[in-house]
């Protein structure tokens, strides 16, 4: 290769030596290298294939599902989790979260613990949020049209022209 390299260099060309062993690399057979594996379902068509409910599944995305899960006993758990925590906020059956909370934290599985955790912090109000019906978003939506409103008018009005912006709009 040091010869190659040379040679070409002697023709006005300046190879880098990196570049030119990724060349020859690319064209080399190497009979002891391993075989690359089919390439598989992408990350992001996996979460969304355990994260989608099963009915919105395409007819193939069922088969390649299964195909994952069987191969990786932590995605059969993260998948159980999941579809486990589902249930309960479609249900809105807050009593069987604590449940829900006691197997994440045993599957000491990433990103699970940390998030049963957060859960356990404030768990009576996580149930209540789960179990009650209605939402403050209408509330929050106001208070962030007054900010927004604040905001624009930074540093330029008394309080008698906020007033009158947010009983206009």
């Amino acid at each position: 290769m040091k010869e190659l390299r040379e040679e070409l260099a002697g023709c006005g060309d300046h190879v880098p030596y990196t570049s030119l062993r990724d060349w020859a690399r690319s064209r080399l057979e190497w009979p002891d290298a391993p075989v690359p594996a089919a390439a598989g379902p992408s990350v992001r068509a996996v979460v969304g294939w355990i994260t989608r409910h099963p009915d919105t599944l395409t007819e193939e995305e069922p088969t390649g599902l299964k195909a994952v899960l069987d191969a990786c006993p932590e995605l059969d758990q993260t998948h159980n989790l999941v579809h486990d925590f589902a249930q309960i906020l479609a249900r809105r059956s807050g009593a069987d979260l604590p449940d829900s909370i006691s197997a994440a934290r045993t599957s000491r599985l990433p990103g699970f613990t940390g998030f049963a955790h957060g859960l356990t912090t404030d768990l009576e109000a996580v149930i209540a949020g789960v179990n009650v019906h209605w939402s403050s978003g209408g509330t929050e939506g106001a208070v962030n049209r007054v900010k927004k409103i604040k905001r624009q008018l930074y540093g330029r009005a008394g309080f008698e022209l906020l007033r009158k912006m947010i009983l206009l709009q």
